[in-house]
């Protein structure tokens, strides 16, 4: 009896002691209370066979709750992974999803500090990227060269390494800098795990304490999970970007290649209608004023000597050389002093400019379009050169059979000229004078001219040419010299116009002899010959780059002239003397005669004029006052003299000059 109760009384105490203990798992009791029991069921008595029943139940329980432990942990790992996972799904800010993957991996491995570093290929380092817990500024701007400290041995051989106390643990290289900031953090126990994308690392992650720790398996496990986190967000977001990059470079370039795609639609509009104009037969004024409208500016058209063809919109602009320049270099549009120039081309070839005011800067359709204007007046400009030139040839070839003249050939017919030069729209029963021009400088050696007189020659050629179309006459070439055949009745104008305007364009001494005028075609062969030797005549006397006929070269034209117009000659050194005699009665080229006659004595003079001296010195300061200051000049005198023989050998004459040769 006395035994079963005692029996029963050891189950009773074991039973409770049981159910306390699973009261207490059931409460998620703190450990240290479960291992109390035992000392609990001591204090109320129970037997030794009870005690160590209830010490083994013990064990088991704790055992129990070291499991469940080691269960919600791993749940809470997990949770932190699936919302790790979670958070790389809505990737949306790389250095958020960071900050998380740090801020997890520093509750988890309840650590004090947590960061994460990043590598540098260029610096060949591994920089600090996140920071959770970090206090040290210093510590926060490491850098860690691969191999250097703790975090730089990760780096470099991508494998996990664990420090219990940083500072006193002699397996890793210490540097002065790190162990400076890691100092300064206060961190002694640390764990790193690399960040990788398949074999690469790509950085590392961190967890650390401020007092010395020894990292568990479990933990560096753990610590390895969110890297791998941390290293699929980063690969991830950089994807991302990448993407983002290319959907934005491919969304500029669509818009460029339609911008581009539109430009050129508006610009070969642009070409087509223009084209058109100058395959009708439109002319620069239309041409230009197509353009301005195009563009909404000014336009101006420019030769390649800077002579204006066409302007509209805008005031008189002239293209800079340098702008014409740069243009013709860059094959494109030039802007510069508030306009846009652009050379006029045929392939390399200068034909002239085109200027645009009134714009700024120039959309790149618009500029595209300006530049596709120049091309079309490029073209333009050619067609009128060709149509010139074909002209030009059929002009120089009747100006050749002009020149000829009667003795050139017994079929000469001057009647056939004069139809083919009306079918030109010329008339030659007008007076026309003829023009011989050279641009050689006459007082050097003609080696030091040899290599620009082809390029000379050929300027004043053309601008001889464009001359002629512009007064209606005729140009060519003969015997090396160009020739202008034109409707005059003032040679010595025309030649002075002539010298005095291309010598400005070529920028060197044009010199022009001319004869005239002639008014048919069997008259213009002697012409030419008179105008050659009024060329001549002038380079002899020392006037290169002046232009004259031979009656402007006084008593010289006389002697030089096939057909000499003594009384003109005359009147032209005499005239103002002679007009004051007949219209006052005085005796003034009475008193020259016998000036001269008496070899320019006063005083033989006045006897053999039967006056007194004073009325020869007023008679002779009539004189100057009407001939000149320089009338008694040794050349003066010469001309004057020479003009006097002539004059009283027509009077002598009763009033009828000699028959001119």
């Amino acid at each position: 009896m006395t035994t079963g109760r005692r029996s029963d009384a050891r189950t009773s105490a074991s039973a409770e002691a049981a159910r306390r203990m699973l009261d207490l798992l059931a409460a998620d009791a703190p450990a240290e209370a479960v291992a109390a029991q035992p000392a609990r069921s001591r204090a109320d008595g129970a037997g030794p066979e009870d005690l160590a029943w209830i010490e083994e139940t013990t064990q088991a329980a704790l055992s129990v709750r070291r499991v469940l432990d080691q269960y919600r942990r791993r749940e809470a790992e997990l949770v932190a992974l699936f919302d790790t996972a979670g958070d790389l799904a809505r990737l949306r800010d790389l250095d958020a999803v960071l900050r998380a993957i740090v801020r997890r991996a520093r509750t988890l491995l309840g650590s004090d500090v947590a960061y994460l570093t990043l590598n540098d290929p260029a610096a060949q380092d591994t920089f600090m990227r996140v920071t959770e817990g970090s206090v040290s500024a210093a510590f926060q701007q490491l850098r860690l060269g691969m191999g250097e400290g703790l975090g730089g041995l990760v780096a470099q051989t991508a494998r996990p390494y664990a420090s219990t106390d940083y500072h006193s643990d002699r397996r890793y290289r210490h540097t002065g800098t790190i162990d400076d900031g890691v100092a300064e953090e206060g961190l002694r126990g640390i764990l790193g795990v690399p960040l990788r994308l398949g074999e690469e690392v790509i950085g590392v992650l961190f967890a650390a304490d401020r007092s010395p720790r020894e990292f568990t398996p479990d933990a560096i496990a753990l610590l390895a999970s969110l890297a791998d986190h941390a290293a699929v967000a980063i690969d991830s977001a950089r994807r991302l970007e990448a993407t983002r990059s290319a959907l934005t470079r491919l969304e500029a370039a669509n818009a460029t290649a339609r911008a581009h795609s539109e430009a050129l639609h508006q610009a070969s509009d642009a070409h087509d209608r223009l084209s058109k104009l100058v395959l009708r037969g439109a002319g620069t004024d239309e041409v230009a004023a197509e353009i301005a409208a195009l563009l909404g500016g000014g336009v101006a058209v420019h030769d390649t000597d800077g002579s204006e063809l066409a302007r509209v919109g805008t005031g008189p602009v002239t293209p800079s050389a340098a702008s014409l320049a740069a243009s013709h270099t860059e094959g494109r549009a030039v802007h510069a002093d508030g306009v846009w120039t652009c050379a006029v081309l045929a392939g390399a070839e200068p034909l002239g400019g085109i200027v645009l005011t009134g714009r700024g800067e120039l959309p790149e359709a618009d500029r595209r379009l300006f530049e596709r204007s120049a091309l079309v007046t490029a073209m333009l400009l050619l067609v009128r050169r060709s149509v010139a030139e074909t002209e030009d040839r059929v002009r120089g070839e009747l100006l050749d059979d002009l020149l000829a003249g009667p003795a050139s050939s017994a079929h000469w017919d001057g009647g056939s000229l004069t139809l083919r030069a009306r079918r030109l729209g010329l008339d030659l029963t007008r007076p026309h004078a003829v023009a011989v021009l050279d641009c050689e400088p006459a007082l050097r050696s003609r080696l030091a001219v040899l290599d620009c007189e082809p390029a000379l020659r050929s300027r004043l050629a053309a601008e001889n040419a464009r001359t002629a179309r512009r007064l209606g006459g005729l140009a060519g070439t003969r015997h090396g010299h160009a020739v202008l055949l034109a409707p005059c009745d003032r040679p010595g104008v025309l030649a002075h116009g002539l010298a005095t305007d291309l010598t400005r364009v070529l920028g060197t001494p044009v010199t022009v002899g001319a004869a005239g005028p002639g008014t048919g075609p069997d008259e213009h062969a002697a012409r030419h010959a008179e105008a050659r030797r009024c060329l001549t005549a002038l380079h002899a006397l020392g006037r290169t780059g002046e232009g004259a006929d031979l009656a402007d070269l006084g008593f010289i034209g006389v002697l030089l002239g096939d057909r000499a117009d003594i009384g003109a000659y005359v009147a032209r050194v005499l005239g103002p003397v002679l007009a004051y005699d007949t219209e006052r009665g005085t005796e003034l080229v009475r008193t020259l005669h016998a000036y001269y006659d008496q070899g320019s004595s006063l005083s033989r003079a006045k006897d053999a004029l039967h006056v007194h001296v004073n009325t020869v010195v007023q008679r002779l300061d009539r004189v100057a006052q009407l001939l000149g200051p320089d009338w008694n000049t040794p050349a003066s005198a010469l001309e004057i003299h020479l003009a006097l023989r002539l004059h009283q050998l027509t009077r002598d004459g009763n009033g009828t000059p000699p028959q001119c040769r």
